[in-house]
């Protein structure tokens, strides 16, 4: 299946303003916002989280095959896809992340 079809699969994160990758030394790594461009990474990555309890190798893994095509694109253009490198760099150095879940505030 292709990327928004997978991304159909995957529960709604509209409640959430954004993830917060947290590393090893309880720094934040990345933040990846409810924002045209990340909001289809934030839906990927708080799913992930909710099923493995962190981003880990095997949520990796999972990540990468929901990426789809994409992954594809990132293992051929490095950089292109900063929120799979990510994934694939887990996978790599088995250094994963804590996730941090940033609730949207509904005014």
């Amino acid at each position: 299946m292709a990327f928004a079809d997978n991304l159909k699969q995957l529960p709604a994160a509209a409640h959430l303003a954004a993830v917060q990758l947290i590393d090893g030394t309880g720094q934040v790594a990345a933040t990846i916002e409810n924002k045209p461009g990340q909001a289809g990474s934030l839906v990927v990555y708080a799913a992930l989280a909710a099923k493995h309890g962190s981003i880990n190798v095997p949520a990796s893994h999972e990540g990468l095959a929901i990426y789809a095509e994409h992954t594809d694109d990132a293992r051929a253009n490095p950089g292109n896809h900063p929120n799979i490198d990510r994934l694939i760099k887990v996978i790599e150095s088995g250094q994963g992340f804590k996730v941090k879940l940033v609730e949207a505030d509904h005014v």
